[in-house]
């Protein structure tokens, strides 16, 4: 019995199913980030392909990076501007580290390790933690909430004939909507105008008759 226990099994223990959960969120990430082998491109970044139990099971999971992350960029742009712009392990980067203004730098990106921490103890993927913070979550810092999308597929998959759906971020293959244009009674440019006909005329009268002599 599973008494107060939400989600699906998936037919797989509890370690199992966080090693599931985590290899799917991975996968998804990584499709946004460069790859050197062009055999390993995916053919549509952003999206994967998965069981229809299984995309609904990840979305929270992934959201939940996604959030995460989008919470701490606000910390990493204020430390960004505390930073000083001459490289590393010269005198003015010395002078700096040795400033109080190094302090405040280590105060603002507490909070950005911790997050960062966090989410590689989700993902277990440093190169997903980095995609996730440097493009997916500036995409998405302005969304409240609903960063992916699931897409059922009419087909079922060969074999066990389990239904497919499409896993996928927000804002990369979004459908837009083309609105009919309104009817125009007015004739077009490159159409004759027919003719006017002139106005018509009053007509006149007839004469008058002239009584004749009898």
């Amino acid at each position: 019995m599973r008494h107060r226990k939400t989600g699906r099994k998936l037919g797989r223990n509890p370690k199992h199913q966080r090693a599931l959960l985590r290899s799917l969120a991975t996968a998804l990430i990584l499709t946004e980030g460069e790859v050197l082998d062009e055999r390993n491109k995916p053919a549509h970044p952003g999206r994967i392909i998965t069981t229809l139990q299984k995309a609904k099971e990840v979305r929270p999971f992934l959201e939940r990076c996604i959030t995460i992350a989008c919470r701490a960029l606000p910390y990493l742009e204020a430390a960004e501007k505390l930073e000083p712009n001459e490289p590393r392990h010269t005198e003015a980067w010395r002078a700096w580290r040795s400033s109080p203004q190094w302090a405040e730098w280590c105060r603002t990106m507490a909070p950005v390790v911790a997050a960062r921490r966090r989410i590689l103890q989700l993902l277990g993927n440093k190169q997903a933690v980095r995609i996730l913070f440097d493009t997916i979550a500036p995409r998405m810092v302005d969304r409240p909430g609903g960063y992916t999308r699931i897409l059922r597929l009419a087909k079922p998959r060969r074999g066990d004939s389990g239904p497919r759906a499409i896993l996928e971020f927000v804002g990369t293959h979004d459908r837009k909507r083309k609105k009919a244009p309104k009817p125009s009674f007015e004739p077009l440019a490159s159409e004759p105008k027919a003719p006017k006909a002139p106005p018509p005329t009053p007509e006149s009268p007839p004469p008058a008759e002239t009584p004749t002599a009898s």
